[in-house]
This record gives structure tokens, sequence and C-alpha cells, in this order.
């Protein structure tokens, strides 16, 4: 049994797939069986029950997925911090991160942080999922990620930063533009620009309208917060979003922005696999996104 045995069946039991692997690792699907045959071999049982469209792992195989994962995310992060005690000052941090988080979230942050740790390389991956975030967290090859802050993740440690108010982007010559603000229940019958549909901030918007008895109706849907806030202003449509750092409330220009007081508001911070183990530069990074969302200094070098 080696190393790359189990990084292998990890790989197989996420994606359920040996030929999607063997396309991932640029091998034959042979060689990738091989791997498993050899763990089946050493273990006596069997790991992966074959189903018409892939693989699962049988109850045995799970618990050798858990095992292994955890290993393996522990050994990944073992050498990144021996890599940091022996460069010191230089490094990498690897941050999954949405469309629109490094514009409105990161980027005095980014500059702050170039200053002080110029050697340290700041990696930025953009993420399809909290879900995705959160299996590479927790397989090592992520050591951030910036989220929406949900309900408790296994083997993920969630840490808010801020609380994103709500508000309802219409154009200037909208009849709700100059409200100080408007209930949520008076949106009962507008159509919207949907948020980024499957989203954990979607998710989020739905619950907290769920709280009031409310289901929004929705005529166009957006990738992002950017190009809902674009459409509302161009007059497509009106849409609920949260207040991103840089906005102005009620707005300028062609686009009001009136808050929606009743709606719970959007927390949102960073996932991380343990904080504690934070190599020194990815610690570093982290609170100095969190002093300058909640208004402080940078944290000292």
């Amino acid at each position: 049994m080696t190393l790359d045995d189990l990084r292998v069946f990890v790989a197989v039991c996420r994606a359920g797939s040996l030929s999607a692997v063997a396309r991932d690792l640029g091998c034959t699907q042979s060689a990738v069986s091989q791997h498993v045959k050899r763990l089946e071999r050493e273990t006596g049982v069997a790991l992966l029950e074959r189903q018409p469209r892939g693989v699962v792992p049988t109850q045995a195989g799970r618990l050798l997925e858990e095992a292994a994962a955890e290993g393996i995310s522990g050994l990944d992060l073992a050498v990144r911090r021996l890599r940091a005690l022996v460069d010191g000052e230089s490094g990498f941090v690897r941050v999954a991160t949405g469309a629109t988080t490094v514009r409105h979230f990161m980027s005095d942050a980014v500059v702050a942080y170039r200053r002080r740790h110029p050697h340290v390389n700041l990696e930025f991956r953009t993420v399809s999922s909290g879900r995705g975030s959160f299996d590479a967290l927790a397989d090592g090859t992520l050591d951030l990620a910036w989220i929406t802050v949900g309900p408790p993740v296994r083997g993920i440690e969630q840490r808010a930063v801020v609380e994103l108010p709500w508000v309802l982007a219409v154009r200037s010559d909208d009849p709700l533009a100059n409200r100080p603000y408007a209930d949520a229940g008076e949106l009962r019958d507008v159509r919207l620009i949907r948020l980024p549909p499957n989203s954990a901030s979607a998710a989020h918007l739905d619950a907290a309208c769920a709280e009031s008895g409310l289901r929004f109706s929705y005529d166009t849907s957006v990738a992002d917060w950017d190009t809902a806030l674009l459409l509302a202003e161009l007059g497509v449509g009106r849409a609920v979003v949260p207040v991103l750092p840089g906005l102005t409330v009620p707005g300028d220009g062609s686009l009001r922005l009136v808050p929606l007081p009743s709606l719970r508001p959007l927390p949102v911070g960073w996932a991380v696999r343990r904080w504690d183990a934070l190599s020194p530069p990815a610690r570093a990074f982290a609170e100095t996104v969190i002093a300058m969302r909640r208004g402080g200094a940078t944290p000292a070098p």
C-alpha cells in the first residue's frame, strides 16, 4: 500500500469514475484500477462497487476513504508548514474565490499583504460551489476559501467576518428608487433578477424570505452579484443583492440601492480545514482580510 494508492483511491471515490480519474492523472484506466486492486488485496475486502454509471465505495471503502483523506490532508499540510519554516517569509497561499470576491472583499488586503510579504505567492482559484471549496480544503489543495457562512460542515471550520445587509437594486427612475427602505413583503409580486443559481447566497436569501413567508419570482438568472447590479442599473430588472464593500446606499448615478431591513443579513467569511494549522503566510493573509473588512489596522508582520 502506497501513498499514491491512497491518493488515487480517494480521487476515485470523489469522482465516482475510474475513467475520469485516469483522464485527470493522464494515465490509463487500467493503471487507476491497479491502485484500487492493490488496496483491496492488502485489506482483504472489496472497496468499490461497480454501478451502471460508475463506481461507489462500499462500507469498507468509505471507512478507508475517510481515513486516507484525513491522513493525506495532514501530510500535505505538514509539508507546507515545513516549507514555510524553511523559507521564512516566502511560500504560497492558495485561496478559493467567487467571481466578485477579490474585487469587493480582498483588493485592499492584497495590496497591503504584498507590501508586507513580497515573496509570498498568492494564488486565487475560482471554485464553482461551496461544496467544491470544502472538498479542496479537505484534501489540502487549497488553504483558504471565502464563502457564505452556512451550516456546520464536517472537517471544516467556518469563521464569519462580516454580515452584509440586503438591498433592492433598481434604476434611478424606478418608482421604488427614492424609498428610504422597503419591506420585503412589498416585493411579493415583483419579478427579480435571480442570484447565481445553486449558490449559497441564493439559498440564504431564499431562507431569509421563507422566514417572512415570502417567495420571490424571477425573470433572469446571473452568474454573479456584479452582473445583477449591472442589469438593474441598465433597467433590465430589479435585483435583491447584498451590500458589497465599496457600494454606497442609496447609490449614485443611475443605480439606486433600497435597504431591505426585514431580511436577515448574509454572513460571509473564511472557511479553513483547521484555523490553528494554517501556514504562517496563509494565516497572515486571512487576518489581513479580516482586519480590512472590519475596519481595523492591518495586523503587524
